[in-house]
């Protein structure tokens, strides 16, 4: 793995040392996604550099990953154009760009928390997807952040997922990701770090200030603090997919919400 980039104006999980939990944290999703993609058409939304579209495309019949950004689309199609069944569309979402009922499954992993509209979002992916079609999102658990993220518009609870999603979905089944022990206590030095950072904003301005402005410096402290990590915390760089898995309980402690919904 090389070393994380630190200039950049969007979010992405990179696959490098110092990011390597978040990296598997997000890979978890494309695992719990094989079992309703086997054999079907897909939709990725928000696929960024597109390694999980990639990975999907083992199970998927075939799959179109969606992107906002022109040159991170371009660059998927020249790393991935050797499989047969992948494609990528530059569109900025909603709306989705593809008609109706034509989507087995469409999937939004750690997506809709950067929509200004989400039920929008929502609406039109119900209006894509075919009879009997699934929406499968993960986005984080508000109540498991420390600090507000300049990338995120909103952050949801459990149960206000759940009622978002129920106003257009029939059917929705909600999951939490958590992790093992060696996942918790690097969580639990991550929040360590993140609240001796927080002391110094006596005045809650990384809570008020424009996302635009807090970008920079949020990217510098956060890469900082997971080089702290990676040389405090053995496990930073050993802990992989199989040390995530997914819960019905104790939700509310939980790393990040999955939902599960259906279109009748």
């Amino acid at each position: 793995m090389t070393e994380e980039t630190l200039v950049r104006n969007y979010e992405r999980p990179a696959d490098a040392d110092v990011n390597n939990v978040t990296y598997q944290r997000c890979l978890y999703a494309y695992e719990f996604a094989r079992e309703y993609i086997h054999g079907k058409t897909v939709l990725d939304v928000g696929c960024g550099n597109g390694y999980g579209t990639a990975l999907m495309s083992q199970d998927a019949l075939s799959i179109t990953g969606v992107d906002y950004d022109q040159p991170t689309v371009d660059a998927n199609r020249t790393r991935y154009k050797t499989i047969p069944n992948i494609a990528f569309l530059q569109a900025k979402t909603p709306p989705l760009p593809t008609s109706d009922n034509s989507i087995d499954v469409i999937t939004a992993f750690q997506f809709i928390e950067h929509l200004e509209d989400r039920p929008a979002f929502l609406r039109d992916a119900y209006r894509v997807l075919k009879p009997n079609g699934v929406l499968l999102l993960t986005t984080p658990n508000v109540k498991r952040s420390l600090a507000r993220n300049p990338f995120h518009v909103h952050e949801y609870t459990f149960d206000e997922f759940a009622a978002e999603l129920s106003v257009i979905f029939p059917t929705v089944e909600l999951f939490g990701l958590s992790g093992n022990e060696k996942v918790e206590d690097y969580y639990a030095k991550n929040a360590a770090f993140v609240r001796s950072v927080l002391r110094w904003d006596v005045l809650g301005l990384h809570k008020i200030l424009p996302a635009s402005i807090l970008i920079k410096p949020y990217n510098a402290i956060t890469h900082f603090m997971r080089q702290r990590l990676r040389d405090n915390a053995p496990q930073t760089t050993t802990i992989s997919v199989k040390d995530f898995f997914t819960t019905n309980k104790n939700l509310d402690d939980t790393l990040d919400i999955y939902a599960v919904a259906k279109k009748v």
